[in-house]
């Protein structure tokens, strides 16, 4: 009778657990789609113009990006429970700030906070149920459902962001954050235990800080530099700093006894594509994900809510095609599936392209569905890939590697996508032919992608056989990867 009481507490405990972690990780993934369905709004009420937009977005990804290695250490090193609810709580608060912020100076700061919390909330959620489900076949199903609440979120976003921002203006979308973040801290301090890894490596601060600063730089002179002029001292200045901080990255990381980012697993063919390939992924997909809002509002003329119902295509693509795509890859092989889906998404994106302000809907879902089934094909193969090109131990590594790579693209997408517009309209054209421009250089790059990697990958038997890149991958390495990657397990 006791053990049978046992058991269910124990059960009671994992329940609790595994809605505290989703529900975190459904906030911090719908944060990620529900701002593009506001940014029309936001440039109206807050006098901005394309750069301030761009900044609202990319301060949060960029943070992201640099920080999510670190983040999973940390949780490691300090305390899973301490790590994910102290980030909880600074995106919550964060949440609030960009709510309030009277101006585009103020939202940033407050996304620049938001990016910092989401670092620690997505590998701290993870750790955590990996840390309380030692089974493999409960690990799984637990990672699924919190994979499962990662594509719920993203998915969401757009309908959510449209029907608040139609109803109350854009802080609503902030605003929403709150009461979920205040039930996930009280939840959170009743029914999570607290674990740690006492093996984790030291925390490489130079090399944090040195990638924060490098990539910073380059994101700036991107943004700023068709508002400034490309060849404006501060503009060519953030490019040299970009180009010596990065390079000062680099020579850190290669004299470091436990780096955040291991140059030598680059060595590795099917390892360096993967990433490679994972960047043009994340870089065509924000970067035009950017644009989809703005298209049809300024564009087409439709409303706000409006709006975001008909980008939704692309989410629900990505929802839909996710969970087939690791299976797919296993029967295939990776260069095949990756591969395939680059070039739908690529001809997905250069159709976006031609698309104009007197073109039906009927004409215009299908190529956003195009894209979101393209990229769906490619996120779990390409992180699968990754880790099954280094050893064992080194996934869950390899994995998170994988998903920052997909953010650098992603901050570089929305940063020189923008640039192309902006240069566009300085060049007297409108703004829907900047937007055609920026959808057919994104497509012309993943097309390009997709070639690269067939040939770089054609004689590799890892890519090839029917066992795909992921017959032996660890599960909680696969979990810890891009969040609509997961969704494939």
């Amino acid at each position: 009778m006791a053990a049978s009481h046992a058991t269910e507490g124990s059960r009671s405990s994992r329940a609790a657990l595994l809605t505290v972690t989703c529900l975190g990780q459904f906030m911090v993934l719908l944060d990620n789609t529900i701002v593009g369905a506001a940014l029309p709004d936001m440039q109206h009420r807050l006098h901005t113009q394309l750069t301030g937009l761009q900044w609202i977005v990319d301060a949060y990804v960029l943070l992201v990006a640099m920080l999510l290695l670190s983040g999973g250490i940390f949780a490691d090193r300090f305390g899973r429970k301490r790590v994910y609810l102290t980030g909880v709580a600074v995106f919550t608060a964060a949440s609030v700030l960009c709510s309030l912020a009277p101006s585009v100076g103020w939202l940033v700061a407050g996304r620049v906070l938001q990016g910092i919390g989401a670092a620690a909330v997505s590998p701290a959620s993870l750790a955590l149920l990996a840390a309380a489900h030692p089974v493999p076949q409960e690990r799984m199903k637990a990672i699924g459902l919190w994979a499962g609440f990662s594509g719920l979120g993203l998915a969401a976003g757009p309908v959510a962001g449209g029907v608040l921002t139609e109803a109350f203006g854009w802080p609503a979308i902030f605003l929403v954050n709150l009461p979920i973040g205040m039930v996930l801290l009280l939840f959170g301090l009743r029914h999570l235990g607290e674990s740690r890894n006492p093996s984790a490596p030291a925390i490489d601060i130079p090399g944090t800080a040195l990638s924060v600063l490098g990539v910073g730089a380059l994101t700036y002179g991107l943004i700023e530099g068709g508002a400034r002029g490309w060849t404006s001292p501060v503009i060519l200045g953030s490019f040299a700093a970009s180009v010596l901080l990065l390079g000062a990255f680099v020579a850190v990381e290669a004299r470091h006894s436990a780096p955040m980012l291991p140059l030598r697993l680059f060595r590795e063919r099917l390892f360096t594509v993967s990433n490679t390939a994972m960047v043009v992924v994340g870089f065509a997909l924000m970067g035009s994900s950017f644009f989809f809002s703005q298209f049809f509002v300024y564009v087409q003329g439709s409303s706000i809510l409006r709006a975001g119902l008909q980008a939704l295509p692309l989410s629900l693509a990505m929802v839909i095609v996710s969970p087939f795509a690791g299976r797919f890859a296993a029967r295939h092989g990776f260069r095949i599936v990756v591969t395939t889906g680059l070039a739908l998404a690529g001809t997905g994106l250069v159709a976006l392209g031609t698309v104009h302000a007197d073109t039906g809907y009927e004409s215009v879902w299908w190529r956003l569905g195009l894209v979101g089934t393209g990229f769906a094909l490619t996120l779990s193969p390409l992180t699968g890939a990754a880790i099954q090109a280094v050893s064992p131990q080194e996934g869950g590594l390899a994995s998170g590697i994988s998903s920052t790579t997909r953010q650098i693209g992603a901050v570089l997408g929305v940063a020189l996508l923008g640039a192309i517009v902006r240069s566009r309209q300085s060049g007297g054209a409108s703004f829907e032919a900047g937007l055609n421009s920026a959808f057919l250089a994104a497509g012309a790059i993943t097309l390009a992608a997709a070639v690269f990697t067939g040939l770089w990958l054609a004689r590799s038997k890892t890519a090839e056989g029917p066992e795909g890149p992921q017959r032996s991958t660890d599960p909680d390495a696969v979990a810890i990867s891009n969040e609509v990657s997961t969704s494939s397990r």
